[in-house]
């Protein structure tokens, strides 16, 4: 029974963390995936500043990971205002897309805008905010594929 309440307690803990992510699950591989959301991001006039391989990097070293790719991407009229409102926002942009394999469902995931500047001065409603949030929504839409 103690572990039961103790498990319940875990997970309630745990939820408002996972709450501030948003799930896109997508078709094809990872890299599919990837490729295509590189492609939207471009298309769209933003720049993709790094292409991290986690996957390839686990191997590199003789270790395991499920494929996972991170794309770093942004665009300086989107990005701007939100540093200008607060400086410190440069630890969270530009702005990341996990794509990974969960479980053999491919997964692009990325924190909401409105949670990732919670801790700075910028606010919730700002339309820079609900810009970046419409924004990772097409994107990631678009590499979905579905």
């Amino acid at each position: 029974m103690i572990r039961i309440v103790l498990s319940a307690i875990c997970t309630l803990v745990a939820l408002p963390a996972w709450a501030e992510f948003v799930r896109v699950e997508a078709t094809g591989t990872v890299a599919e995936a990837a490729d295509r959301l590189e492609a939207a991001v471009t298309g769209a006039g933003a720049k993709v500043f790094a292409r991290v391989d986690h996957g390839a990097g686990a191997a590199s070293v003789d270790m395991e990971l499920a494929d996972a790719q991170l794309l770093v991407f942004g665009n300086p009229k989107l990005g701007t205002p939100a540093l200008q409102a607060d400086l410190r926002a440069g630890l969270v942009l530009p702005l990341r897309v996990l794509v990974f394999d969960d479980g053999g469902q491919t997964v692009l995931l990325y924190e909401a805008p409105a949670d990732m500047f919670a801790d700075y001065d910028v606010p919730a409603d700002a339309e820079v905010v609900k810009m970046m949030a419409g924004a990772l929504g097409k994107l990631t839409a678009a590499a979905a594929g579905n």
